[in-house]
């Protein structure tokens, strides 16, 4: 291992440990990840690279280390999904209709970790608007997968789970709406956690499907997702859906003992195993040795929950996505050489249709089928209903176990030349992801196991509402009896 790699091999707090000490510096550590996001830069792993505003930060907290005014995070260098608006900072959500526009204001989650400290290296690619499953968005070009090139980085946090597992950045953040943290999570061999709705605040989130969208940290460890999540999470006045709830230290459940307790097994997705097999057993054998009772269990309207989802994020990803007109701000279509638009709405339908890719106009019009009349009722109210039931499915089983086990994906990460063009297909990748969110739960993913192709697959860790520490207990267990070849910058 070089000088170079070794300093991007350490975790959160040990980082923390070395400035303590004065054995690094931030400006460094810094430098050293700006240096290896420019040697990754093929990975197509970042839209903006903020270096200058990196620097100087870095150079800020170096004079906290100094006085001994250090903040929690203190010169730990993250990367932000494109999603989340950051001010003066280029701001994307890798759409074109959305050009070059810089937020006036700064998203509530990054706030937090610039308050205590985190440095921003720059904002990380995606699938346009948070809608995909591989981050291969036509404005902005597909990710890389640092493990092989030629497959998939998942979606739609592809771009934040790529630069973790190519030590493009120490940790980073993403949004999860289906999956969205915890599938890119277990395609690049990378913690990533999905708190429950409401733990998080959503103001400053560009907006996909605002009753499910939550962020959440991917990290090389557990530990370091625990510390994240204690400084990402907490009320916001200004965000109605964020929730009251008392925000625990995360990281002091890590090797507490899960001997006795019920792990579930869902029935329903147990019989959809897959190429999957091998990571159920997998689970099914640390979990018994570490003391637990495996139990099986059933959750009868599972098997609704994607369509459930998928009908209502279309939905509110259409009227969300009204207001990219080209009036106010971002991209606008261009009339004819030398004439004028003959309408208002002309303007419009140009506008949107040069502006969004092929997934979001697909969601758009899917959704908005759904909510015109005749339809809202046979579709949306419906989805509704059955987006309730999922959730009491959920409240039923955690009565009887503790936690639930399932693999993140069905299959580990596939070729990008072999991503589905029938959307349907596609969509069943989410098939162990999207109940977590349609239930209103939580859920982490650890990477466990490569798979017989050497690409890395995740274990995901599902829990009630507000359960985080088991997330992070559970989790802890898993991490300890993986065997994973070192990360590809190693």
């Amino acid at each position: 291992m070089t000088e170079h790699s070794s300093i991007l091999a350490l975790g959160i707090g040990e980082v923390l440990t070395q400035f303590q000490k004065r054995d690094l510096s931030v400006k460094e550590l810094v430098q050293a990840y700006l240096s290896q996001m420019e040697r990754t830069a093929s990975l197509n792993i970042y839209i903006t690279v903020t270096e200058e505003r990196a620097l100087k930060d870095a150079e800020i907290s170096d004079a906290h280390w100094k006085a001994g005014t250090q903040r929690p995070l203190e010169g730990i260098p993250l990367g932000i999904k494109d999603a989340f608006c950051t001010k003066d900072v280029r701001t994307t959500a890798a759409s074109k209709i959305l050009g070059d526009f810089i937020p006036p204001y700064e998203s509530t989650v990054t706030q937090n970790l610039w308050d205590a400290g985190a440095v921003l290296l720059g904002k990380t690619n995606m699938d346009e608007f948070c809608m995909g499953s591989t981050t291969t968005p036509e404005h902005t070009g597909p990710v890389l997968n640092p493990w092989d090139a030629t497959r998939t980085v998942g979606g739609s946090s592809g771009g934040s789970a790529a630069a973790v597992a190519a030590g493009a950045a120490l940790a980073t953040m993403g949004t999860d709406t289906g999956g969205s943290v915890r599938q890119p999570a277990s395609f690049c061999g990378v913690v990533g956690l999905r708190p429950t709705y409401g733990r998080c605040s959503r103001r400053g989130m560009i907006a996909f499907s605002s009753s499910l969208d939550q962020a959440g940290p991917l990290t090389r460890s557990v530990r370091d997702a625990a510390l994240l999540l204690e400084v990402m999470s907490g009320h916001d006045l200004w965000d109605a859906t964020s929730s009251r709830q008392a925000v625990p230290s995360f990281s002091k459940a890590l090797g507490e003992s899960v001997r006795g307790m019920k792990v579930g097994i869902p029935k329903e997705l147990y019989d959809k195993q897959g190429t999957a097999s091998s990571v159920w057993e997998k689970g099914r054998a640390l979990f018994s040795e570490a003391g637990c009772e495996i139990v099986f269990v059933s959750l009868p309207y599972l098997s609704y929950a994607l369509p459930c989802y998928y009908i209502l994020t279309s939905a509110e990803a259409a009227s969300n996505l009204q207001r990219y007109d080209g009036v106010k701000y971002g991209f606008r279509a261009s009339p004819p050489f030398g004439k004028e638009w003959s309408s208002l709405d002309e303007m419009y339908e140009k506008t949107r249709g040069e502006g969004f890719g092929r997934e979001v106009k697909r969601r758009i019009l899917t959704g908005t089928y759904a909510l015109t009349q005749g339809h809202h009722d046979v579709y949306y109210e419906k989805a509704i209903s059955v987006k309730r039931l999922i959730s009491e499915d959920f409240s039923r089983v955690f009565q009887q176990v503790d936690v639930l086990m399932t693999p993140t994906t069905p299959t580990d990460a596939f070729p990008l030349a072999e991503i589905p063009e029938d959307p349907v297909t596609m969509y069943n990748n989410d098939i162990f992801t999207v109940p977590v969110n349609v239930g209103g739960v939580s859920a982490i993913s650890v990477p466990v196991e490569t798979s017989l192709q050497g690409m890395p697959m995740g274990l995901q860790i599902i829990a009630p509402p507000f359960e985080e520490m088991s997330l992070i207990r559970f989790g802890g267990i898993i991490e300890s009896c993986a065997a994973l070849p070192p990360y590809p910058f190693l």
